[in-house]
């Protein structure tokens, strides 16, 4: 008996010595390049009620609930929102809003787990073209760490990241 706890308490170590190892923190990040000025992309950014058109969480659950606050758009305006589990919960505020330059938003993830992280997109004009780049950043908590050697994030999340994006372009060009 006591030869088994010991293996198990062994392996119990070396699972917390790798977790405690992984990275404190992350960054994801993705890019695309628009056919359209860097004014004609940053509206569908700065005002949260158009994202509904492009966002990729959108079309994961149609019947999320959103909810908006603060001005109609730029620094200040959030939207919270509550849906399925694919969805989960939280709230996005704008927190910096420069024109054709950048929108930097707070992000609180509420369910499916608690976190609290930085996204933004920025807005390079590159020969009549603009490139769009769009990126969160955070800590990684213990549980975070854990989460990170079972599921690879920065797949899972760039992957909505180039949905939307590619999204983004498409209603933008549209235009």
């Amino acid at each position: 008996m006591i030869p088994i706890f010991l293996a198990l308490a062994f392996i119990a170590l070396i699972f917390i010595i790798v977790i405690t190892g992984q990275p404190d923190e992350f960054k994801v990040s993705r890019s695309a390049t628009f056919s359209a000025p860097p004014d004609k992309v940053f509206p569908h950014i700065n005002d949260l009620h158009k994202w509904e058109a492009w966002s990729p969480w959108a079309k994961l659950d149609p019947n999320a609930k959103n909810t908006f606050d603060g001005p109609a758009q730029g620094a200040g305006s959030s939207m919270a929102w509550d849906g399925n589990n694919k969805v989960g919960s939280g709230k996005m505020t704008i927190t910096d809003s420069r024109p054709g330059e950048v929108v930097r938003f707070r992000l609180e993830f509420l369910k499916p787990m608690q976190a609290t992280n930085t996204a933004e997109f920025t807005f390079r004009p590159e020969g009549g073209q603009t490139v769009v780049v769009w990126s969160m950043a955070g800590k990684n908590s213990f549980a975070g760490k854990m989460f990170s050697l079972l599921m690879n994030c920065d797949k899972m999340v760039g992957g909505q990241f180039s949905q939307g994006l590619a999204n983004l372009k498409t209603v933008v060009e549209a235009k």
